[in-house]
């Protein structure tokens, strides 16, 4: 099964035992809109995922403006909203999938193999007249979430240095804007530019111009022609660890298997004094 799913899909399924659906909405500098966003309207029986307070650890001197969260208090999290590893959980957003990409990523990180995503997400949803509510969150009966964690799918600032000295096998994939990657302008983080031997692929470039997920084999003709090879390891960073999921996805989506996640991204690389910064093409 992708694990992209049509609204149709969703709407013949949303009221079935074993089907979680999780709002992702969230808006950075206004990190209460999301929830007032899902408290206005939302899918039916949806529950609310907080990037910054649910699938995000506290914000330290290293690791980025979104942490990785604590193993055991996402556990918690996700086994308060009623979901094991035998639920079936549709994630969305309307931001053109990134935070929901993020929760898709992180129940893949911690062993859970039944996440997906909802294609165009609830812009798409209400626009095709789908039903919506403004009900509060039902009473959920908790289940018990063990984490089962997959080392291999993320690396840290050690791990990006060492990779530094053997580009002929790595790939570092930057997932923001053009702009942001060349150092013309950085609205968020405090400076300029990229990690030295990046490529770029802004993680829009996942999406159609009608918002929803491009398919696989569009996926894998973006990648091929970048020239990524699927022996080769990539890893793929943004701005703090959250708009790189779309690309994870995408990459997923056309084959490429050996592809890592830097948590801490741009915004952790620049937290440590003397990691080499570059600007313009590489």
């Amino acid at each position: 099964m992708s694990m992209i799913v049509e609204p149709k899909w969703l709407l013949a399924r949303m009221y079935e035992p074993d089907l979680v659906v999780v709002d992702c909405r969230f808006q950075l500098g206004a990190p209460e809109a999301g929830r007032g966003a899902y408290e206005q309207d939302h899918i039916p029986g949806a529950l609310y995922a907080d990037l910054e307070a649910d699938l995000s650890a506290p914000i330290g001197e290293h690791g980025g403006r979104h942490p990785l969260p604590d193993t055991a208090a996402y556990a918690a999290f996700i086994s308060r909203l009623g979901i094991d590893h035998e639920t079936r959980v549709v994630a969305y957003d309307d931001q053109g999938g990134a935070f929901a990409a993020r929760f898709w990523w992180l129940m893949r990180y911690h062993g859970h193999g039944k996440t997906y995503i909802l294609d165009g997400g609830y812009s798409r949803w209400r626009a095709l007249g789908y039903p919506i509510s403004d009900a509060k969150p039902p009473v959920i009966v908790p289940k018990t979430f063990v984490p089962q964690v997959q080392t291999e799918m993320v690396v840290d600032v050690d791990e990006v240095r060492r990779r530094l000295s053997d580009v002929a096998t790595t790939v570092l994939l930057d997932s923001r804007e053009p702009r942001r990657y060349l150092g013309l302008e950085e609205p968020i983080d405090r400076v300029a530019g990229h990690i030295p031997g990046a490529v770029n692929s802004f993680w829009k470039d996942s999406l159609t111009d009608e918002g929803t997920w491009k398919s696989a084999d569009e996926q894998r003709q973006r990648f091929v022609e970048m020239k990524l090879d699927r022996d080769e390891e990539i890893i793929v960073y943004c701005g703090s660890g959250v708009t790189a999921c779309p690309n994870l996805l995408a990459l997923e989506q056309a084959g490429y298997r050996n592809v890592k996640l830097y948590a801490g991204s741009w915004s952790d690389w620049i937290s440590y004094e003397g990691n080499p910064v570059a600007v313009g093409e590489e």
